[in-house]
Parts: C-alpha cells; structure tokens; sequence
C-alpha cells in the first residue's frame, strides 16, 4: 500500500472525505468515466442484475445516479429499494464498494440535472424505451428524430419517467492494492443512515 493510501486508511474517522479524495484523485488518473460504478439490484425471483452507471453527485447523504424507472433497474428498484455498487479505478488499483437503501431525488434536483445535460442527451431520454426490446436500429434513430423535431422550438422537459435514485449507504469498503495480494480494506458500517459510523479493518 502506499504511503498516501495508508495515512488516508490511518487518519479518516469517516467515509464521505476518504470518497472524496479519491474520487478526486481518480478524476486525473482514469482514462475514461472515473464516475463509472457497477450497479447491482435484484429482481422478482431474487437473481442479482449488475450494469454499469454513471455517477452524478456524491455528499453525505449519498451517492446519485439518474435511470429510466420504467427500466430493468428502475423496476427492481420499485420491489426493492436497495441497492449495491461498486467503484474500480484501475489506474490507482483502487476499489469503493457501497450498500445500502436506495431513495428518489426530489424532482426539483432531477429537474436541474436533466436540464444540465447535453441537448442530444434530453432528447434521448424521451426517444428510448430503455431495457425493452427494439426492433431495429433505425427504429431508434426515428424516434429520435420524432422528439428532435417535437421540441425544436421549446424546451425540452424531463419526462416523467426520468428520475433520479439516492443510494444511502449502510457499509462503504475502500479497498488498496497490495504487494502478495495482502491488499489493504476498510470499511464503514452504520446501523441506518444518519447515525455514526464504526471504521474496521478487514483481511484480504
């Protein structure tokens, strides 16, 4: 482990600021997406699904992503708001894993993040019948243009669908590499969101 790593290990009495800085060093390292995590929910029979999202806003009250709720995740997240994820910056050989209960962003921030985003992306979120299936490509690509051509001259709101999710951790386990394969883990645990945390060290 490095010395960084193992004063940030030694010093931290809770998760959020460790998230912070390493997610900041992750920022300047990671060739592509460091806001990229692994999202696992479960689905009516009980059978993990695991996709890749995109981080959007990280505090202390938890970590954001936006979703279809029509869609796969969206719909196991309706039967059961809990979720897992996990952050993996390879070029700090470095691991975030987080659990925890999963909330909705109220629909004042889910407005101003999908206003924020790149007019292409607005349109997109209207065209896309995310998870379900399609029968071809150009099918896509016509809807697209349907809602191109709609909101040409307005606007475009975020659909009703198009919401954000709050996962508030109950665990976060930072994980370093080590030489051997003795890599170093702590984790964060608290009984429900809002009370303290308890630090413990893992083995490998």
């Amino acid at each position: 482990m490095n010395e960084l790593t193992a004063r940030d290990f030694t010093q931290a009495d809770e998760p959020f600021a460790l998230f912070s800085t390493w997610y900041a060093e992750a920022e300047k390292s990671e060739v592509n997406d460091p806001s990229a995590m692994a999202l696992a929910t479960v689905d009516a029979d009980g059978l993990p699904n695991v996709r890749m999202v995109l981080l959007k806003d990280a505090d202390v009250d938890g970590f954001v992503f936006y979703s279809n709720n029509e869609s796969d995740k969206g719909i196991e997240l309706a039967a059961n708001m809990r979720a897992a994820a996990v952050f993996h910056w390879k070029s700090l050989r470095r691991q975030v894993r987080i659990r925890g209960p999963v909330e909705e962003v109220d629909a004042a921030t889910a407005d101003a993040y999908f206003h924020s985003r790149p007019l292409q992306s607005r349109i997109g979120a209207w065209a896309s019948r995310q998870s379900r299936p399609l029968e071809s490509r150009f099918a896509l690509e016509k809807a697209v243009a349907k809602y191109a051509a709609k909101y040409a001259l307005s606007d475009v709101p975020r659909p009703s669908y198009w919401i954000g999710y709050r996962i508030r951790p109950l665990v976060i386990e930072f994980w370093s590499d080590g030489p051997f394969r003795l890599h170093d883990r702590i984790r964060f645990h608290r009984a429900s969101p809002g009370e303290a945390w308890h630090k413990e060290r893992l083995f490998p």
